[in-house]
């Protein structure tokens, strides 16, 4: 049995159609649907059931999981930037991971678990997954920070993989809200009006629409999850990404592109807040993972992003 936390969710519920793409249905999913649409994540997937977070607290509390569990894919947390709740960032994505993490343990399961870029604040420390002398510039991001540290001061990352996934995007993050990614926003947009509007730079090293970020594709990160399980040798607090930093307008640019619309691109201000903890660069280090995987591939923006918005966001049913 797999346990998947998260797994009604964006990165998670695209896990879960990875492992049923690959026959495995014995599969626990750690998630709430709550009143919103994330259950549709679910429709077309094969799985055992349906438990709480703090349902499954109560079962490794007391022991109460099959024998059976081959590995706990942990990818259930808060993931909003502008949670400013440091009291439930601490408990949901610090000291529940460490929970999982000892259970992983305890009952000998391969442990994969979502880390952050967030981990790296501004990048003036470098975006290398060796590096430990971070400084986040959120919650978000430090709570994060505080499992990789606990991971590596306990010696689990000599036998789990943690993960700094940058970003991300592809099928089933509809019901993120504020914290899709901008392809799928744009689209709404250019469907709507036929330009999209990004926010202007408040960094003079970048033009408007020109800061850069690391961004990757959700089947392709599941696809490394899927290789991970089977490779007990790879191990660590490990980046995920391309390894390639694009622009914003790059990334739309892309959506015009795949939608077959001429390119309208405005700018608006940044709020004051966002504006003191935005990433305006991110570029993932991929030497790590490469020297460990070195067969793992990812697929250009332009790619990627046509897959995304030809198959899934121009399509009524835009799910994977």
């Amino acid at each position: 049995m797999i346990i998947l936390t998260g797994g009604a969710g964006f990165i998670g519920s695209c896990m879960l159609a990875s492992l049923n793409a690959a026959g495995r249905e014995d599969v626990l999913v750690v998630d709430s649907l709550g009143t919103g649409s994330k259950w549709k994540n679910l429709v077309d997937r094969s799985f055992i059931g349906i438990v709480s977070k703090q349902e499954f607290r109560d079962m490794m509390a007391v022991g109460d999981v099959d024998d059976d569990v081959e590995a706990i894919i942990h990818l259930g947390a808060c993931s909003s930037t502008t949670e400013t709740d440091a009291d439930y960032l601490y408990d949901n994505n610090y000291r529940y991971s460490v929970d999982v993490a000892e259970f992983a343990a305890e009952v000998g399961a391969r442990f994969i678990y979502a880390s952050s870029a967030a981990t790296y604040g501004d990048g003036l420390r470098g975006y290398a997954d060796t590096s430990t002398d971070l400084r986040p510039l959120n919650m978000y991001g430090y709570s994060k920070h505080l499992f990789d540290q606990w991971v590596r001061n306990h010696g689990y990352d000599a036998s789990c993989v943690g993960l700094k996934f940058f970003n991300v995007f592809g099928p089933n993050e509809y019901h993120k809200g504020a914290m899709a990614s901008m392809v799928s926003k744009a689209v709404t947009q250019i469907a709507e009006t036929g330009s999209v509007t990004l926010f202007s730079s408040t960094d003079q090293r970048f033009g408007d629409g020109g800061q850069m970020r690391d961004f990757i594709y959700v089947k392709d990160v599941c696809d490394v999850m899927m290789k991970l399980l089977d490779r007990h040798d790879v191990n660590g607090v490990l980046n995920l990404g391309t390894g390639v930093a694009r622009s914003w307008n790059d990334l739309m640019l892309a959506v015009f592109a795949a939608m077959d619309r001429t390119p309208q691109i405005s700018y608006i201000d940044m709020p004051d807040g966002l504006a003191k903890q935005y990433q305006n660069y991110t570029q993932a280090d991929m030497s790590t993972l490469q020297a460990a995987m070195p067969d793992v591939a990812f697929g250009s923006l332009e790619e990627t992003v046509a897959d995304y918005v030809r198959g899934y966001l121009l399509k009524d049913w835009p799910y994977l």
